[in-house]
């Protein structure tokens, strides 16, 4: 078992480009620069790439959030990819900017992208690479979650998502080698 399928989660369109809720889109953006087409029978931008040798569908499906399930749903039934051959990466509001981890399953944490790509594929059992983008609570902030993650990052926040983006990035090889708990390893190990 490898991964075959990356699934970056945001929402499509200029004015969310550069939203917290889009973090997902970024890190496939980072693997695919600009490679990415529009692809109809998806309701998706998708581009096929080799990543460690591997033949790797990138995803960012381009119907809102909470219908993510749709382009995942379809993709993977046209090209027979199996729930856990897919790994999904999202935004994370209960793990700081900068944080990234990677897990196997469990709940959508009430996500809603994960919620309709559950529903689509009719398990939880797919992988998720949660990129942090904190919570407005640890920021003493009154601000409603919905608003935040559609709010861009506060500039001390950017290089920080970044570079978790770039760390779990290094890691997408071995996930497409099937290296899980060698990824998951490097993944979660601090750096100095």
């Amino acid at each position: 078992m490898a991964i075959r399928l990356i699934v970056g989660l945001g929402n499509p369109g200029p004015e969310y480009e550069q939203t917290r809720h889009n973090a997902g889109f970024w890190l496939v953006d980072a693997l695919a620069g600009r490679g990415l087409a529009r692809e109809a029978r998806f309701n998706a931008l998708a581009g096929k790439t080799n990543i460690a040798g591997q033949e790797t569908w990138l995803l960012q499906p381009q119907t809102f959030m909470n219908r993510s399930g749709q382009s995942v749903g379809a993709l993977t039934r046209f090209y027979k990819i199996a729930a856990d051959e897919v790994l999904v990466v999202h935004d994370e509001l209960d793990m700081p900017p900068g944080a990234a981890k990677l897990k196997k399953g469990g709940s959508s944490g009430g996500h809603n992208g994960l919620k309709d790509i559950t529903a689509a594929l009719g398990t939880q059992d797919y992988w998720r690479l949660r990129l942090g983008i904190g919570h407005p609570r640890t920021l003493a902030s009154q601000q409603v979650v919905a608003d935040y993650v559609l709010h861009r990052p506060r500039k001390e926040e950017q290089p920080l998502i970044d570079a978790a983006i770039e760390k779990s990035v290094a890691v997408i090889p071995l996930l497409c080698e099937g290296k899980f708990d060698a990824a998951m390893t490097q993944l979660h190990t601090a750096t100095k």
